[in-house]
């Protein structure tokens, strides 16, 4: 009897010590107000998960991105069909950066928030809880677009694996109402190493890659649609500086012709004609501006 009691007394410690660890493990994230942004964070705080809404995200329009019409032709067009219940392709946005890569992301959620549009940003060292975030969402009348920007890996990044299975169609794969869409520098994805191409034969006169491109190559190949952006040239950047001018209110000549000169030096001091550069000295001119009038 004396062992029973014993016995009885230590499970009854673990059974406490087990609710004490409950309380303090992360549990599975609640569901947010799904009303209160067209935006969300996913993000981590003392180890537990949670969608956070962006109630003002940025009001970049569709129309504020000049110089890409065809790269937002292709986007808007999967965005259309995804949104009417067609089939659509997850999409990989990659290129110069300052090219309007993110930019064009939250413009579709501006156009198309209205319409049942979602986004949701996930960190790329958060991309392993995909499939939580799957579960959050699944059977949701909203469609959503898991947007990660900035897209890259090094080798033997757990969240690499995690993507890949997902783009591929695992059983923790994309629900109905999902899509993925990611930006990066790299093509594919991952860093390329000269020496990599030693593993390249020939053979039947045909060139096969080695198993290492291989690898690299095939994550980006699981999104469907590939949208490439390139630098500007001077013209196509001088024409994004008079369209932020004038939307800050620079009129006139004033919108490019006093300030053609400092927007080719701004340019030549950052080293680089991107759509970015250009917004940011449209920012600068208009500020000294509003400061010569006060």
């Amino acid at each position: 009897m004396k062992k029973i009691a014993e016995l009885d007394a230590l499970l009854s410690r673990a059974e406490g010590v087990l609710a004490r660890l409950e309380a303090v493990l992360p549990g599975p994230a609640a569901a947010p107000d799904w009303d209160a942004a067209h935006a969300f964070l996913w993000r981590r705080r003392h180890g537990r998960a949670s969608l956070f809404p962006v109630p003002t995200p940025t009001s970049i329009r569709l129309r504020d991105l000049h110089d890409i019409e065809e790269q937002k032709l292709r986007i808007v067009r999967n965005t259309r069909q995804f949104l009417a219940g067609r089939r659509a392709n997850n999409v990989l946005l990659t290129g110069a950066r300052g090219t309007g890569k993110s930019s064009l992301i939250k413009a579709l959620l501006n156009e198309f928030g209205p319409r049942g549009l979602r986004v949701i940003e996930v960190d790329k060292t958060d991309l392993s809880d995909l499939p939580e975030i799957m579960e959050l969402v699944a059977g949701r009348a909203e469609r959503f677009i898991i947007f990660c920007d900035d897209l890259s890996f090094e080798e033997g990044e757990v969240a690499y694996k995690v993507l890949k299975s997902v783009l591929d169609g695992s059983m923790a794969g994309l629900a109905d109402n999902v899509l993925i869409y990611a930006t990066s520098n790299r093509r594919h994805l991952m860093p390329e190493y000269h020496d990599e191409n030693r593993g390249v034969r020939h053979a039947d006169g045909e060139i096969h890659a080695s198993e290492a491109v291989e690898e690299k190559v095939s994550l980006s190949e699981r999104f469907g649609l590939w949208i490439s952006f390139y630098p500007f040239g001077q013209d196509e950047y001088l024409d994004i500086v008079s369209h932020w001018l004038k939307t800050f209110g620079v009129k006139g000549a004033l919108a490019l012709g006093e300030a053609r000169q400092e927007a080719l030096q701004w340019a030549l001091m950052r080293g680089s004609r991107s759509g970015r550069v250009a917004w940011q000295f449209a920012r600068d001119y208009a500020g000294r501006l509003d400061g010569d009038g006060d």
